[in-house]
């Protein structure tokens, strides 16, 4: 198990708590907090866990990227950067395990893109979200990916062309989050949430959670032919032979368990 000093990991039974755990900097995105939370999704990835939560501490969810870290670098400096964000990203849907976001107070900038980024999300009514390059001098373009593809154009341009912050039931209504609740309760909502979204095979959530992530960039033909071709490739998994033959025979399904690297 990897050791890391700016986030945090916890297991419990199936599910595994990933923390952003940096409070007296808001959280911000650093270079080694973003090398640590890639390298902790990839070992929950690598596990037989089978749903993650992405949570944080202190008083903020994430104050996005870290400008100390930018200011007066060179464009390979910058270009490094964000490419690792850009990895950060792209691991979180690349593993085979639901993402959910609890996101309890104001996510920001890259942090907008962390709550856009993951398969769901959960807010305390005090959240806020922002994208706040409109308002200074550098747009928000990277967490537009993300935020853009979650709740649409218009919408994006909004948020990223005033700079100013959505509040939990605007994003509920914009898509960006999938449930609003009082704070007190964030933490019971995220437990439901992903018991409900981690139910049934382990195994085909994350042949088809990647295969989501690959066909909603195509267009529709050819998301047809590639979702054909993955759905009937499924359809010879065990697991899905298992949930055939349950249904036939009206009993409940055997799981097979998601394989580990060790």
């Amino acid at each position: 198990m990897n050791e890391f000093h700016y986030v945090m990991s916890e297991r419990d039974r199936d599910t595994v708590t990933i923390w952003l755990n940096r409070p007296e900097r808001l959280n911000v995105l650093s270079l080694d907090l973003m090398t640590e939370l890639t390298q902790a999704f990839r070992d929950v990835g690598d596990s037989d866990a089978t749903g993650v939560i992405l949570a944080a501490k202190g008083r903020l969810f994430c104050a996005g990227h870290d400008f100390t870290e930018m200011a007066g670098q060179d464009l390979a400096s910058l270009q490094r950067l964000f490419g690792v964000c850009t990895l950060m990203m792209q691991t979180i849907q690349s593993i085979p395990q639901p993402v959910v976001a609890r996101v309890h107070a104001l996510a920001t900038g890259a942090g907008c893109q962390l709550v856009a980024t993951a398969d769901l999300a959960v807010a305390g009514e005090e959240a806020t979200f922002c994208t706040p390059g409109g308002k200074g001098g550098l747009f928000c373009t990277t967490p537009l990916v993300a935020v853009g593809r979650s709740i649409g154009r218009k919408r994006a341009l909004e948020m990223a062309m005033s700079g100013d912050a959505i509040d939990a039931k605007t994003a509920l209504e914009w898509g960006l989050v999938n449930l609003v609740v009082p704070t007190s309760e964030l933490d019971g909502a995220t437990s439901t949430m992903i018991r409900r979204v981690t139910r049934g095979s382990a195994a085909s959530k994350g042949i088809g959670k990647r295969a989501f992530y690959e066909q909603i960039a195509m267009d529709q033909d050819d998301a047809y032919a590639f979702a054909t071709d993955t759905m009937a490739s499924a359809s010879l998994h065990p697991d899905a032979q298992e949930s055939m033959k349950a249904f036939i025979e009206k009993r409940q399904p055997r799981w097979g368990r998601l394989p580990t690297t060790d």
